[in-house]
């Protein structure tokens, strides 16, 4: 069984925010793809479709989508919404990533 995707309390209230100014029942899709300067990279996407096999993480009135091949590289991964002085973004916290880059949304597993 694969460990979990978390989503933290802020990261739902920031998704159910964003998600209230797209069309009725959209849902983040969170996906990993080659690329990047670090061999994979997250990829963000607003979709109204739901796959069977899609993890389904629902709180805070959000639905977070992780597609079934994406699983595995996100496993116990941890999406949280963090505020500092150089600005605001989504920081996912993927305990498989042997290395990332800078901006952290490329990785190497």
């Amino acid at each position: 069984m694969t460990e979990a995707v978390t989503v933290t309390d802020r990261a739902a209230e920031r998704i159910s925010k964003i998600l209230g100014t797209e069309p009725p029942g959209s849902m983040l899709r969170i996906s990993v793809e080659g690329g990047g300067c670090s061999g994979f990279q997250y990829k963000f996407d607003f979709t109204t479709d739901r796959n069977d096999d899609d993890l389904v993480i629902e709180k805070a009135g959000a639905t977070v989508l992780v597609d079934e091949i994406s699983l595995p590289y996100m496993a116990g991964t941890r999406l949280d919404w963090v505020e500092d002085l150089i600005g605001s973004a989504f920081k996912l916290e993927n305990p498989n990533a042997t290395a990332s880059c800078g901006c952290g949304t490329s990785f190497t597993v």
